[in-house]
């Protein structure tokens, strides 16, 4: 049993990194929100007045502040309608007994160790370019116009390169997933006369819940920060049609050099970000102790 002096002795020990922790997380804050307050732009560095809650109302009354909402969300349920369900695909075939498992394995879920600049580039320039990219040759090559991915549909495409970093992170939760169902329960209902569709609705995907539903919190936490793939292939356009809630803020505090609003764009960010994930945490939280 802990005495009172080595319970001391721990949150002594343990102190500095706590310290540490919360230095790197408050001080960047508070100066978001200090900044935030302030008519601060980059072009008149000298001429930085109070400006109270201006930045925020000017922020959130922008057209293109509802433009990129809509964006961030369609981004978001796109990405994790695509990753779950050809997820639990992927992990039902993966399970199957074949040649070669192991290295088929190791292909499906190397997309994930790619960098997101290097595969949003490689999508760019080698797949989705109408003049020398394959989708292009391939239109070409069957009689049709090639088809400019990036222009005509930037935010799908923007959710199909996300799509291609994050199935395999899917996958590979609800592999582990599936692997730990009894495959006794399935013998059994194979016994009754399930079928393949039945015995998928009612055993395997109530067992996948769990994990679908520590998938879509994982997904979501990091899917809402998306940027790299954006600036490299779209930069938001055309206009503000890829531009989703971060690439906002990057579009008016670095291109617009007015770090005032971007500040405030930045907290509003933050707020909307812990109410996602507040609900998804409930929701989860009565998902698992069921």
């Amino acid at each position: 049993m802990a005495t009172k002096a080595s319970r001391a002795a721990a949150r002594i020990m343990i102190s500095p990194s706590v310290l540490l922790l919360l230095g790197w997380m408050l001080i960047p804050l508070i100066m978001t929100i200090y900044f935030s307050t302030l008519r601060y732009n980059l072009l008149s560095p000298g001429d930085n007045p109070f400006v109270g809650l201006a930045n925020y109302e000017f922020f959130l009354t922008d057209p293109a502040f509802f433009e990129a909402i809509g964006n961030t969300l369609l981004l978001v349920g796109g990405v994790l309608f695509i990753t779950v369900v050809a997820g639990v695909f992927l992990a039902l075939l993966l399970d199957q007994p074949m040649w070669g498992q192991g290295v088929l394995r190791i292909l499906v879920i190397a997309p994930f160790f790619v960098m997101p600049t290097v595969s949003a580039l490689v999508w760019k320039n080698l797949f989705m370019n109408p003049v020398n990219g394959f989708f292009g040759h391939l239109a070409k090559g069957m009689g049709f116009e090639a088809f400019d991915f990036l222009a005509h549909a930037p935010l799908a495409s923007i959710i199909l390169i996300v799509s291609w970093q994050w199935l395999p992170f899917a996958t590979l939760i609800l592999l582990t997933a599936v692997q730990s169902l009894d495959s006794e329960q399935l013998e059994a209902a194979d016994m009754d006369g399930a079928g393949p569709v039945s015995r998928f609705i009612y055993i395997v995907l109530p067992h996948l819940s769990r994990a679908i539903a520590v998938v879509i919190l994982i997904q979501t936490i990091f899917l809402l920060s998306i940027f790299a793939e954006i600036y490299v292939t779209t930069s938001g356009g055309p206009g503000n049609a890829s531009t989703n809630l971060t690439y906002l803020i990057f579009k008016e505090s670095l291109l617009s050099f007015d770090v005032g609003t971007g500040s405030a764009g930045g907290v509003v960010a933050i707020i909307l970000a812990n109410i996602v994930a507040i609900f998804l945490m409930r929701m989860i939280g009565k998902n698992l102790e069921s």
